[in-house]
């Protein structure tokens, strides 16, 4: 199912990877942080472009689909 800008409130903190200058960064989006996907879907254990605090980040499907609750859209 394609979630594309779907967004998601994180119940825990959760690893995400910034890019910058071509290197991965690895950070801690805080819990009760929005995300909001911007491709999908998010099946297996891929990682996937979301937008935190308007910034470009990458998380890991299983932790959007474990750790995250689906906001209503608006």
């Amino acid at each position: 199912m394609p979630v594309r800008r779907q967004r998601f409130r994180l119940n825990t903190p959760t690893l995400a990877i910034i890019q910058h200058d071509g290197q991965n960064y690895p950070t801690t989006i805080p819990n009760g942080a929005v995300v909001k996907v911007l491709a999908g879907p998010l099946d297996g254990n891929r990682l996937v472009d979301v937008m935190w605090g308007g910034k470009a980040v990458m998380m890991f499907t299983t932790d959007i689909r474990e750790r995250c609750v689906r906001l209503e859209d608006v």
